[in-house]
């Protein structure tokens, strides 16, 4: 069983959360079968900030509730320049294979599965991406929320080397990374202003 879904939470109503896959488990005991259910979930404010949790109960609504509560606990915040990310990542996390790549502004998530769930909740609007090896959810999104967070902005590389922003990248693309997170920004703002206005 698997599928996906958004939806708010009540509790916290400016995340958005997504059900990758719920899983049917079977125990056979002397009197039967026992039947349970994992529900892998992705939760993300659209902004930035996401993680994921896997959940386990006898009961599917259950299972969903828990794999929510450890998702909240579990979630990372993801540099972003603009509405992408500021570099390419590869990644190998088991069998999974992870390729993560900035995209120019217009192109979307070219995504699939349990990364574009995961990329989707994060906030990120253009990045393009593959994902070799394992079809697993579990692992897929595991490798990609690892591939985030190796994720560096240019400012924070040149803090680490205690040079300018434009001593490691040039002043081109210095000025492109301003102009990016300027956009990125007011971009932030304009989504948040129609919320509040309900």
């Amino acid at each position: 069983m698997g599928g996906g879904r958004y939806q708010s939470s009540g509790e916290r109503s400016e995340l958005a959360d997504r059900v990758v896959r719920v899983n049917r488990v079977a125990k056979v005991v002397k009197g039967g079968r026992k039947f349970s259910f994992s529900a892998l979930i992705v939760v993300g404010d659209m902004n930035g900030r996401v993680g994921a949790g896997i959940g386990k109960a006898r009961e599917v609504t259950e299972a969903i509730r828990k794999g929510m509560e450890v998702a909240k606990r579990n979630m990372i915040t993801i540099p972003m320049v603009g509405t992408t990310i500021p570099h390419e990542v590869r990644l190998k996390w088991g069998a999974a294979r992870i390729m993560l790549k900035p995209a120019a502004p217009g192109t979307g998530v070219i995504s699939g599965g349990a990364m574009r769930a995961v990329i989707e909740t994060a906030g990120i609007k253009d990045i393009l991406t593959k994902s070799h090896g394992t079809n697993n959810p579990i692992n897929t999104v595991r490798a990609t929320l690892a591939a985030l967070q190796q994720l560096r902005t240019a400012q924070q590389v040149a803090e680490l080397r205690g040079k300018e922003v434009d001593q490691i990248v040039g002043r081109r693309l210095a000025n492109a990374y301003k102009r990016a997170e300027g956009a990125g920004a007011n971009g932030a703002a304009e989504t948040t202003t129609p919320q509040e206005t309900k």
